[in-house]
């Protein structure tokens, strides 16, 4: 494996020691509320290369309509319902805008779409386009991440700060514990495969819902009961979508293609080329995307500062997301980074 300091654009061995420096808010962030619900989500219509498309966004006001806007990217089988809490605690601050991803929650992907980080990518960007909102506080989770690389890489112009939420780099260790269930490896297998999906697909939402819990938090005990019903609930919508399983298959797959590329393709060359101040957070028992990771990504952001969180899993903005709030607008409020 190339070490960063073969990549170009590397930090300087000074800069190694504020890797770790990263500024917490202290005021003006509220208690978390246990009883939020998701704010009402809407439709943007964009016309994208694929044909028109209708993107589904979750917006949570800011303290007032003049306020800066961040942009929030959820990862695999999450939906913009991932940020309710991190857009509730920033909003003294920031407006938050949370989309649904092509394919995911209420966005019904285009015909002929490719799935790709670069196709999301795409639409992000036209959103953000249409949004008119200035330069925007982008964050984005896992793959959502990946995307958000992307986003910052291609246009600059649209990103005043970029937060990576356990970012989807290259991982291809093999390890069934970092699937939610264990035979969604062999469910492309020939053969095995149609009787393999078969079992899953009978797999129940509040089922699926608890497996995925136990995947990405650290502590799945702590979730409320309610917020478990609320997560089945929204499995259970998503099943009567004829694109969620085949979008959720075809994305998994392209993000794993992705992995595979050669390296001058390879999304850790992306990360030299952002500008944006840069946040990664990453939390210490993430089973998905391995923490060792970490380091490396924090480096090759030319402003990059790491943030390991003890005792969090994959989705750091649901399972701590105070610290995270207090993070982000630490970012946000630097005067140099």
């Amino acid at each position: 494996m190339t070490t960063p300091a073969a990549w170009p654009h590397r930090r300087a061995l000074s800069d190694r020691y504020d890797l770790t420096r990263v500024p917490l808010v202290a005021d003006g962030i509220p208690p978390i509320d246990l009883t939020a619900m998701p704010p009402p989500g809407r439709h943007v219509e964009l016309g994208t290369r694929w044909g028109p498309m209708r993107v589904h966004l979750r917006e949570t006001p800011g303290p007032s309509p003049t306020a800066a806007t961040a942009v929030h990217l959820h990862g695999l089988a999450g939906s913009s319902t991932n940020w309710t809490d991190l857009a509730g605690l920033l909003a003294g601050h920031l407006r938050s805008i949370a989309l649904d991803l092509p394919g995911f929650g209420r966005s019904e992907p285009p015909p002929g779409f490719g799935f790709t980080r670069q196709a999301n990518a795409d639409v992000v960007i036209s959103v953000l386009e249409q949004l008119d909102a200035a330069p925007v506080h982008l964050s984005g989770n896992s793959f959502g991440a990946a995307v958000a690389i992307e986003v910052a890489a291609l246009r600059p112009d649209l990103i005043a700060s970029l937060t990576l939420i356990s970012p989807a780099m290259p991982d291809l260790r093999l390890n069934p514990r970092r699937l939610s269930d264990p035979r969604i490896a062999v469910a492309m297998v020939p053969v095995l495969g149609a009787r393999t999906r078969r079992g899953l697909a009978a797999v129940t939402p509040a089922a699926r819902a608890e497996q995925l819990l136990r995947l990405c938090f650290a502590e799945p005990d702590a979730v409320p009961s309610h917020r478990l019903a609320a997560v089945a609930a929204e499995f259970e919508e998503r099943s009567r979508l004829p694109w969620s399983g085949p979008a959720l298959g075809r994305t998994t797959t392209e993000l794993v293609r992705s992995w595979l590329v050669p390296p001058a393709r390879s999304l850790w060359r992306r990360l030299p080329e952002i500008a944006a101040p840069s946040l990664v957070v990453w939390g210490s028992e993430d089973r998905v995307v391995t923490v060792r990771k970490a380091p490396r990504t924090a480096m090759l952001l030319p402003r990059g500062r790491l943030l390991v969180l003890p005792r969090t899993g994959h989705v750091a903005q649901m399972e701590r997301p105070r610290v995270v709030a207090r993070a982000l607008l630490g970012l946000v409020q630097a005067d140099s980074w």
